[in-house]
């Protein structure tokens, strides 16, 4: 009896010490786990930078419910599989909140162990299935492929009656692919072709000779930022003359940087560019610019967007409790005006997507330029549902 009696206390001792660390620690605990090398190194790196920005400046300001954000920094290397090790240790060392991986692939195995741990988990992820599954404590920073590709679809039956399709053959590519033959079902553009590609492809040759021998009068390319360039280059170098379309990967400043002149004239539907005609998203991309010397592409822009969303929700939960700020995301809207991190009003719903204004850009000159604003798919969220700091 005493001695079921000492196990039971022992065990009632831990769980409290546990419960304790997280309320008495000084700092709240953020993990960034994200693509620093493999395939995935450009887009890591420049949602690791977005974040440890915003984290310097939310600190800088006195940081969340008084405590500042420490961040800890681990490489997928672009591998599932280490995406899944990586976020079991930092569930192990009690972090509060996790942002990454960004490839699809990645989150898809990773987001399981975030959820058995009741860990908010923001990704930039944006295969379809990320939130399709139901996962109550993962959160977009970027469009999910049900809310891009039917923005991208309009434009495309504008200018598109037979489509080539190039897509790398993985959860991104395939979500995507799968989301424009639903996108493009009932209207008059036909997919003409769909070209499979392999992840970290350096030959494009093929591919593009079966966009040309299909007479699509259109290619839309769905590939990873350095598959897209080369997919750019040997487009131009086959005498492509006929619309490049694309979504944000087509046209990042990575993207640009490779290609170079190949890159002009490529059109894509993007949620996020530094380019924007809004002053808070110009305010972001000069000082991302003096904090690293580059150019921000769309990933430094989720990362950094992302922690600004992880405090209004934190706000609005009153409180440093994982499961509150879960549930405090459901329906969130967020006001750039309240909130200029988050740099455009932005609402959530049920699943972790998000919805907000967008843009068609084309590449002149080696630049992104704006050539139209698009209205989010869905009316913003009722006012009582926006972040606003918990009355005491």
């Amino acid at each position: 009896m005493q001695k079921r009696f000492a196990l039971k206390l022992l065990a009632a001792s831990a769980l409290l010490a546990s419960a304790g660390t997280v309320l008495a620690d000084d700092v709240i605990k953020v993990a960034n786990i994200v693509e620093l090398s493999g395939g995935g190194a450009s887009a890591g790196t420049n949602f690791k930078n977005g974040v440890e920005l915003a984290v310097k400046e939310i600190n800088a300001a006195g940081g969340i419910l008084g405590k500042k954000i420490q961040t800890t920094t681990s490489d997928t290397q672009s591998n599932p599989g280490v995406a899944k090790g990586l976020t079991q240790k930092a569930i192990d060392d009690g972090v509060f909140a996790i942002f990454g991986p960004v490839y699809s692939g990645s989150i898809m195995v990773s987001m399981a162990e975030s959820r058995r741990a009741e860990v908010p988990n923001w990704t930039g992820g944006e295969a379809a299935a990320i939130t399709a599954q139901g996962n109550p404590y993962v959160f977009r920073t970027a469009f999910g492929q049900s809310f891009s590709f039917p923005k991208v679809a309009r434009y495309i039956t504008g200018k598109s009656k037979n489509l080539a399709v190039i897509y790398v053959n993985n959860d991104f590519g395939k979500g995507g692919l799968d989301m424009m033959r639903k996108a493009l079902a009932n209207s008059p553009t036909k997919i003409a072709a769909e070209i499979s590609t392999d992840s970290g492809q350096v030959d494009f040759s093929s591919a593009v000779l079966k966009a040309k021998q299909s007479n699509a009068d259109a290619v839309f390319v769905y590939t990873n930022e350095e598959e897209s360039a080369r997919a750019l280059r040997e487009l131009r170098k086959q005498g492509w003359n006929k619309p490049i379309i694309g979504e944000t990967t087509l046209t990042g400043q990575k993207v640009i940087e490779l290609a170079g002149d190949a890159a002009n004239g490529a059109v894509a539907h993007v949620g996020l560019t530094v380019d924007a005609p809004n002053p808070e998203m110009l305010k972001f991309k000069a000082k991302f610019y003096q904090e690293y010397k580059y150019i921000s592409d769309h990933n430094g822009i989720k990362g950094y967007t992302g922690v600004y969303v992880l405090k209004a929700a934190i706000d609005k939960a009153g409180k440093l409790d994982r499961k509150a700020v879960a549930q405090a995301m459901k329906g969130l809207s967020i006001s750039a005006k309240k909130y200029p991190g988050v740099l455009m009003d932005v609402s959530f719903d049920n699943n972790g997507d998000l919805d907000r204004e967008s843009y068609v850009v084309e590449v002149k000159n080696g630049k992104q330029v704006v050539i139209e604003v698009l209205p989010p798919l869905n009316p913003v969220l009722a006012p009582a549902a926006s972040a606003q700091p918990a009355k005491k």
